[in-house]
């Protein structure tokens, strides 16, 4: 017989198989292209696989298994998977079976089950990184692969977004915080509020703007370099290039053998030699400033409008619970979401992101107190 810890680990692979499952089919009922759709759906099937055999360990100790209850995290996926599209999703989708891959080779009797989350991992990566349209040379094969395993190691937008709007939910909640512990009237925390609100968003649409045009910047100076080379020195770029590939693993011959079919079209050239040796998109070139400063600006306001909307509507102490309970509210949103990445639990994250939250507040809220009596 299983022991109790064993039985619980038995349950908890169970509902996460269960909820990869639901977050596949999801994947699949949303995808239009009929190849992913049914690959999608094909996982979902195998993961099924995977929790009939921890339903099948649970029987064996005589344990009935709970009916399944989606987690919050898998309904958050599924909820933007439908509202966004599959692309935002599959950078997480295909963490999560990593790290599947990892638990379950640590798992006594589970190796299997490890090596086919690997193959799923891998199968995500793929369409993931397949975005190139019928025509586009192989060097932009490889540069969408290498583009998407960057966004898995550095996050993706909806992480960015996430983060931008904790700035501004933290940042404004400590401000309000600070300011009514000091003891001033409702008009003077309103007013700094949105002040905290306006000036914060208009400083990360800024900052975000500064960074996104200097990388462009930079970006085509190094394109103009990388072209200027390619026009004269062309041997030097093919041998480099072909060094690349062998850093990959490719064999030498192979190397400079693709590396001279690709060198056979200039523009094909420059993208791969961008790509490969700058980590540069030709096409996007860091994104666009205008975008970015905006995205930055909502969702920064976004977050900053928790903690001071109630200021809008209440006085006193029944103002200052709200924006305290409205804010906590917006904390556990942002630890859900959190969660997506960070590969613990949706509740964990919430709970984690209220208590740190909560204490800077606190922490905000007591020095203005002590301020405010220094001062006065």
């Amino acid at each position: 017989m299983a022991s109790a810890q064993e039985i619980n680990r038995f349950r908890r692979n169970l509902a996460d198989e269960l909820d990869s499952a639901a977050v596949y089919d999801t994947l699949s009922a949303v995808e239009k292209d009929d190849e992913r759709r049914r690959i999608f759906a094909e996982l979902a099937a195998s993961e099924r696989e995977h929790a009939s055999v921890w339903r099948e360990k649970l029987a064996a100790n005589g344990v009935t298994p709970r009916p399944h209850r989606r987690s919050a995290k898998t309904r958050l996926l599924q909820v933007l998977t439908r509202t966004f599209g599959p692309s935002l999703v599959l950078p997480t989708v295909a963490a999560a079976e990593y790290a599947d891959r990892d638990r379950y080779a640590r798992e006594p009797g589970a190796e299997r089950l490890s090596a086919q989350e690997q193959q799923h991992a891998a199968i995500v990566q793929a369409i993931a990184a397949n975005k190139r349209e019928p025509g586009h040379g192989h060097g932009e094969a490889i540069g969408a692969a290498e583009s998407w395993h960057k966004g898995v190691t550095s996050g993706n937008d909806l992480r960015a977004a996430v983060l931008g709007a904790n700035d501004g939910l933290v940042s404004n909640f400590c401000l309000i915080m600070g300011v009514a512990g000091a003891g001033s009237v409702n008009r003077t925390i309103l007013l700094t509020g949105l002040a905290g609100l306006v000036a914060g968003a208009c400083s990360m649409a800024l900052g975000e703007w500064l960074s996104v045009t200097n990388a462009r910047e930079l970006a085509r100076t190094q394109l103009a370099k990388e072209a200027d080379e390619l026009e004269h020195t062309p041997d030097a770029e093919r041998h480099e290039l072909a060094l690349i590939y062998q850093a990959k693993g490719v064999e030498p011959d192979e190397a400079r053998r693709v590396a001279a079919q690709i060198m056979r079209n200039k523009d094909e050239a420059l993208n791969t030699l961008a790509r490969e040796e700058l980590g540069i998109d030709p096409k996007e070139l860091g994104g666009n400033p205008w975008s970015a400063a905006a995205v930055s600006f909502c969702l920064f306001s976004l977050g900053a409008a928790f903690p001071t909307a109630p200021f809008l509507w209440a006085h006193g102490v029944t103002a200052i619970a709200q924006s305290v309970a409205l804010s906590a509210c917006g904390l556990a949103l942002v630890g859900v979401f959190t969660s997506l990445f960070n590969g613990r639990s949706a509740t964990f994250s919430a709970f984690r992101q209220i208590v740190i939250g909560l204490a800077a507040a606190a922490f905000t809220a007591g020095a203005g107190r002590l301020l405010g009596v220094s001062l006065s």
